[in-house]
């Protein structure tokens, strides 16, 4: 049999790669981190420059459950971040904070409920996608944060620019181009979100958690790893093997990180979380995220949070669908395993 094609070369390259930072019990543990840390830092590609927060908020509204706050700022040079601030009117403050982040979707108004049509309402009451407003009736802050490529920072370059389908893949490229990558910016916008946060008397700095679906989840994980200030976690619909999902089947360019798996797999980060909690949500029909690679995946996390000592402080939450949040089952173990 002839092998034209490219998958056949790259198959094996999977199944083979060196991962020469993979976790092994026998390394000695901080050792180990400390590398895997200085390796994620350099091939996720160069962080921006920090600028003035330049912080300005639009309005502030009152809602039945919360007072709402709509504020800008700013990432970066030419790099503005709209935000949704959600404070609860029962309880009394300062309150955790979840940083909400959603996927590949029309962007952040689903964290806040809110559908523009039929497709909208669909993605939130199938999908569980109205998560600031779940993170509110479990008694928290919530910050909707819109990501680079979705909803309002979505592509708005003129149509005769635009021949690809998809709203990352000009933005993921030109990024590789940059030195960057997409899972940098985005994690870099998270951090600068955390600094503005500073500003809002509201929310306590000491509890701030994060969650997402999807690509949503994907930051969540990316930023727990990079940005020690979040102090708990829970991503949906990303957590898996590199190997079975985002080395086997089409996903988005903004996933990808140059070199990746000739250092490690996706569970091998999870030293640069722990002892933090950590609650992953899958779906055992999610076709783009295999339930197989999201268990072997959590086998090895598991044996990480074993190795630091905090067994308890990592769960695994399967619902019975696809590709979405399983809100019911899912916000009882953060709450367990976080104390919030």
């Amino acid at each position: 049999m002839v092998k034209f094609a490219p998958e056949h070369c790259h198959e094996y390259l999977l199944k083979n790669a060196p991962l020469l930072l993979a976790f092994s019990p026998e390394k000695d543990f901080e050792e180990w981190r400390r590398k895997v840390d200085a390796k994620l830092r350099e091939i996720i590609g160069d962080f921006p420059r920090k600028t003035s927060l330049n912080l300005r908020v639009e309005y502030e509204r009152e809602n039945e459950l919360f007072w709402e706050k709509r504020f800008i700022f700013t990432s970066e040079a030419e790099a503005d971040v709209p935000c949704h601030l959600l404070v609860p009117k029962e309880g009394k403050g300062p309150f955790p904070l979840i940083v909400c982040l959603q996927g590949h979707t029309k962007g952040m108004h689903l964290s806040l409920g809110r559908s523009r049509d039929d497709e909208d309402e669909q993605s939130i009451r199938r999908g569980d996608r109205d998560f600031a407003v779940q993170a509110v009736h479990q008694g928290y802050a919530a910050l909707a944060l819109e990501q680079r490529c979705f909803g309002e920072r979505a592509d708005r370059r003129e149509e005769k620019f635009r021949h690809i389908p998809g709203t990352c893949h000009h933005a993921a490229m030109t990024a590789l181009l940059l030195g960057r990558t997409m899972i940098g910016e985005r994690v870099w916008d998270v951090s600068r979100a955390i600094d503005a946060i500073s500003e809002f008397p509201e929310i306590d700095k000491e509890r701030i958690g994060c969650m997402g679906n999807s690509g949503g989840g994907t930051i969540t994980y990316f930023a727990a790893c990079l940005e020690p200030r979040i102090k708990a976690i829970m991503p949906s619909c990303y957590v898996c093997t590199f190997r079975e999902s985002i080395g086997k089947i089409d996903h988005c360019e903004c996933n990808y990180i140059p070199g990746f798996l000739k250092y490690f797999d996706l569970p091998d980060l999870a030293c640069l979380i722990a002892p933090r909690p950590l609650v992953v949500v899958a779906g055992r029909q999610d076709e783009i995220f295999p339930i197989e690679g999201v268990k072997e995946a959590f086998d090895k996390i598991s044996q990480i949070y074993e190795k630091v000592g905090a067994p308890d402080k990592c769960r695994l939450v399967i619902g019975e669908g696809g590709h979405r949040f399983y809100a019911e089952i899912a916000w009882p173990i953060f709450r367990k395993i976080t104390g919030w």
